[in-house]
């Protein structure tokens, strides 16, 4: 009976700390593609390169979040998981304005520095999905890191469509297009987020 409760002990331990480790090269990679992708869109002037360096900042937040959460209660992973959805909702409203200013102030972006930055982007979101899908069926922290970390590959086609949309007609509509479509998918995933939370704390607080 001993022998069986130390190797659930264990075996629980083994996977925190891979947990952890997965945790701490997403957010790396985060970190380093919001600073690559911010000078993108400054060069560029591109808003939904703009919106994904706002959504790498701000999954590098959760994943910063979900390492001090790993091992701790249930409820505690639910209030962290509503963080989170707020983070993606703020990052929503950020891309908003953005938009917003660029209708107001309208350019032809850099179509080359777009598809760069967002080729990069994509490799490297695609790692992080690869190494988030083993846990997108576990609780409800690593589930919305596994969510943010989908966001990212979908963004990272979409901003290619935009770049492919301002060489091809040569203006700076397509751009905002794709901006606006990540605008709805933040929305969308933000909501997902919260509504997981929000049940996993009604559930946990009845425990």
């Amino acid at each position: 009976m001993g022998d069986s409760c130390c190797g659930g002990t264990v075996d629980i331990r083994a996977l925190e700390a891979r947990q952890r480790r997965v945790l701490m090269i997403v957010l790396a990679i985060n970190l380093a593609t919001f600073v690559m992708m911010l000078a993108a869109a400054i060069y560029s002037g591109s808003s939904s390169l703009l919106s994904g360096s706002l959504d790498n900042l701000g999954d590098a937040l959760t994943y910063l979040l979900s390492l001090a959460v790993i091992g701790a209660s249930m409820r505690a992973k639910a209030k962290v998981a509503l963080i989170k959805g707020l983070l993606i909702f703020g990052a929503a409203v950020a891309v908003a304005v953005q938009i917003g200013w660029r209708l107001a102030h309208p350019e032809v972006p850099i179509f080359e520095a777009i598809g760069i930055a967002a080729l990069l982007n994509l490799a490297f979101n695609g790692i992080c999905l690869w190494l988030l899908t083993p846990y997108r069926h576990g609780d409800v922290n690593l589930a919305s890191a596994w969510e943010c970390s989908r966001n990212d590959v979908y963004e990272g086609f979409a901003v290619l469509l935009a770049a492919a949309g301002v060489w091809l007609f040569e203006a700076g509509w397509p751009d905002l297009v794709i901006a606006g479509a990540l605008l709805l998918m933040f929305l969308r995933s933000s909501w997902r987020v919260l509504r997981n939370a929000w049940s996993e704390l009604r559930v946990s607080g009845g425990r």
